[in-house]
C-alpha cells in the first residue's frame, strides 16, 4: 500500500518540476560567482531523474529475437590441409571455428605473453602459411580452406 502512494506523489513533483527547470535557468545565468556550491546540489538531482527515465525505453527493446544468419549454418567441406584439425565431414563454419578452437587450446597454442596470438604447430602451419597468427586474422585464413 505504501508503494502506490509513493507513486502518484512521485508523477505530480515531475509535472510541476518542468516550470520550476524554467524559473531555474535564469537564476543560473545571474549567479555565476557561486558555482561550488549551487551547481553541485542541482547536478545530482538531475542524474538521478533521468535513469528512473530510461529505465522503461530497456526493457521494451529485448522484444525482438535474434534469428542466426543462414550463410553461417550452411555445411562447408574443409580443404584436406583443415581437415586434419577440424575432420573431413562438412561442417557449418560457426563449428569449424569452435573445433579449430578446440584443437588450439588442447595443443596449448596460444601464445603465453600475448593472449591474442596463436603459434601454429606443423598442421596449423599449413592453414595460416605463416607461424604466428592473430585471433582476428582466424576467419579471414579459415574462409580460404573452406567450400
Amino acid at each position: 500500500m505504501a508503494t502506490a502512494k509513493k507513486a502518484p506523489a512521485k508523477k505530480a513533483p515531475a509535472k510541476k518540476a518542468a516550470p520550476a527547470k524554467k524559473a531555474a535557468a535564469p537564476a543560473k545565468k545571474a549567479a555565476p560567482a557561486k558555482k561550488a556550491a549551487a551547481p553541485a546540489k542541482k547536478a545530482a538531482p538531475a542524474k538521478k531523474a533521468a535513469p528512473a527515465k530510461k529505465a522503461p525505453a530497456k526493457k521494451a527493446a529485448p522484444a525482438k529475437k535474434r534469428t542466426p544468419n543462414a550463410a553461417f549454418m550452411k555445411a562447408l567441406t574443409p580443404s584436406p590441409a583443415l581437415a586434419a584439425v577440424v575432420g573431413s565431414t562438412p561442417l557449418p563454419r560457426t563449428a569449424v571455428v569452435s573445433k579449430l578452437w578446440d584443437y588450439i587450446k588442447k595443443n596449448n597454442l596460444q601464445d603465453k605473453a600475448n593472449k591474442r596470438n596463436i603459434n601454429a604447430d606443423a598442421k596449423l602451419k599449413e592453414i595460416f602459411g605463416k607461424a604466428q597468427v592473430s585471433m582476428f586474422e582466424l576467419a579471414a585464413l579459415i574462409g580460404k580452406h573452406v567450400k
